[in-house]
C-alpha cells in the first residue's frame, strides 16, 4: 500500500466503565490542530458495550466522525479483543496517524498495534507538530530527560504516538458540531481470545483525587523532608481548595504515594496555580509542570532551577513561610 493512500488522524478514545477518559478529550483536542494542517478528518474510535450513546461527546470535542465498535467481549479492556478490533480498522481505513493515551490501558494497547501494523510506535511525547513535508515530528523527552528528541515515521505508516494524560489541552466543547457516527462491524478469531479469560474485575475501594484534574497544586520536594512537613502543605491546599502533589523523591522515599508524583516518571499536570515548596527544579520534574498557568517557588537555594520557570519566586525556608500563608489565608475567609 502506498503512503500517499493513508489519510486522516485518528484518536483510540479510552472508555472505562462506559465513560469517555479525560486523556481521550485531550487528544481529540490535539488531532483537530494536525488535521487542519493536512486539511483532513479527525476520527475517533469508540470500543466497549452499549456506549454508542457517547460518540457526541466526542463529535463535541473536535471529531469529525466516530468509529463505534460495540461487543460483549469489548465491555471490559482486554489485549487481544481490542488489538484485533482496531487493527482491522486500521487496514481497512488507512489512517495516516493514530494517537493513543499514554495510560496503563494505553500503554499495553499501542505496542501490539504497532507490531501487528509494522509500523513504529513513539512513547510518551510531549509535542506533536506538522513538518512542512506533512510528516508527523513527534517529540518527546530522552537520555532521562536531559534532550528532546523529535521522532519521525517516514516509510510505514500509520504514524503512532502515546501522550501521557494532561500534556495535551482539550478543546472547548461545542455541542453544537455535527459529526458521523459509524457502526463499524469486526470479525474476531475468537481461538486466540479465548486463550486469555477475564475472571473478575476487582475495583480499589479508597477514593483518590487525580492530581492532574487539580486546579490547585501544592507540592514538596526534598526540602519538607518528612510527612510533617507534608502536613503543613496539606494545611495550605486545604486553605486554597487545591490537592497535595511530590517529586519524585518524596515518593522514592516512601513519603508520598507514586499516585501524587508529578514529573517525567510521574503525571504530567497543567494546574492554574502550582506552588513548588522545596524542589530544586531538575528537568525530570519540569517535564510535569512546566505547562502551568501561574507557578509560585519557595526555595532556601536562590540559584534553585525552578526559578527559571517560576512565575513568582520565594527565597526562604517553605518550614515558616507554608505555616505564614495558610494563617493569613484562614484569616482573610
Amino acid at each position: 500500500m502506498n503512503i500517499a493512500d493513508y489519510k486522516d488522524v485518528y484518536v483510540f478514545a479510552e472508555q472505562r466503565d462506559g465513560n469517555i477518559q479525560s486523556v481521550a478529550l485531550e487528544l481529540l483536542g490535539k488531532a483537530r490542530q494536525l488535521a487542519d494542517d493536512l486539511g483532513e478528518k479527525v476520527v475517533a474510535v469508540l470500543l466497549g458495550k452499549g456506549i454508542a450513546a457517547k460518540a457526541q461527546e466526542l463529535i463535541a470535542a473536535g471529531a469529525d466522525k466516530v468509529m463505534v465498535v460495540e461487543n460483549d467481549i469489548l465491555e471490559h479492556y482486554m489485549t487481544e479483543p481490542y488489538t484485533q478490533a482496531i487493527t482491522q480498522i486500521i487496514k481497512e481505513q488507512l489512517p495516516s496517524i493514530f494517537l493513543i493515551g499514554a495510560t496503563t490501558i494505553g500503554r499495553d494497547l499501542g505496542p501490539r498495534l504497532s507490531a501487528r501494523n509494522v509500523t513504529g510506535l513513539t512513547a510518551d511525547c510531549t509535542k506533536l507538530e506538522i513538518g512542512e513535508d506533512r510528516q508527523l515530528m513527534m517529540t518527546r523527552p530522552a537520555f532521562g530527560g536531559n534532550l528532546m528528541a523529535t521522532i519521525l515515521c517516514k516509510d510505514h505508516r500509520p504514524q503512532m504516538s502515546t501522550v501521557r494524560p494532561g500534556v495535551m489541552q482539550k478543546a472547548t466543547p461545542d455541542a453544537s458540531r455535527k459529526g458521523e457516527v459509524v457502526n463499524y462491524e469486526v470479525t474476531f478469531d475468537m481461538e486466540k481470545i479465548n486463550r486469555v479469560k477475564l475472571v473478575k474485575v476487582v475495583k480499589e475501594d479508597k477514593v483518590v483525587a487525580d492530581i492532574a484534574e487539580a486546579k490547585v497544586l501544592i507540592s514538596g520536594g526534598r526540602g519538607v523532608q518528612n510527612k510533617e512537613g507534608f502536613d503543613k502543605l496539606e494545611a495550605l491546599a486545604k486553605q486554597l481548595g487545591g490537592e497535595v502533589s511530590s517529586s519524585r523523591a518524596m515518593v522514592d522515599a516512601g513519603i508520598m504515594d507514586h499516585s501524587r508524583q508529578v514529573g517525567q516518571t510521574g503525571k504530567t499536570v497543567r494546574p492554574a496555580l502550582y506552588m513548588a515548596c522545596g524542589i530544586s527544579g531538575a528537568i525530570q520534574h519540569l517535564a510535569g509542570m512546566e505547562e502551568s498557568e501561574l507557578i509560585v517557588a519557595i526555595n532556601k537555594d536562590k540559584f534553585a532551577p525552578i526559578f527559571n520557570v517560576a512565575d513568582l519566586g520565594i527565597v526562604g525556608d517553605l518550614h515558616k513561610i507554608v505555616p505564614m500563608l495558610t494563617e493569613k489565608l484562614a484569616s482573610m475567609k
